[in-house]
């Protein structure tokens, strides 16, 4: 068993930046944080395997397979591999993204 117990205090909002830590790797699955400043964004890629994207705080809209959402709090998208994707944060926002992989440990 792996244990986290407050992702927030491991990643930071910058000024005019996108921030990522990866903060686990273990079987099935790699975790990354990502911290936005408003307005930032990572722009249309794909991902080789399925990923669960949850906001930790703010709001971001991601947008996949033509389709937009607003993710907030709470909330929990899922995106199956080889979609393509892309995230914008419409204020300061940290999120988790899971990538789901039973190759990876």
């Amino acid at each position: 068993m792996e244990h986290i117990e407050a992702l927030g205090a491991l990643i930071e909002v910058a000024p005019d930046s996108t921030v990522s830590r990866t903060v686990l790797k273990a079987e099935g699955a790699r975790v990354v944080l990502f911290a936005f400043d408003a307005g930032q964004e990572l722009s249309e890629h794909t991902a080789a395997v399925p990923i669960l994207l949850q906001a930790l705080d703010g709001r971001l809209r991601v947008g996949a397979d033509g389709e937009h959402v607003e993710l907030t709090p709470g909330g929990l998208v899922h995106i199956g591999s080889r979609v393509p994707h892309d995230v914008l944060a419409l204020e300061p926002s940290r999120m988790v993204l899971t990538m789901l992989d039973p190759r990876s440990s």
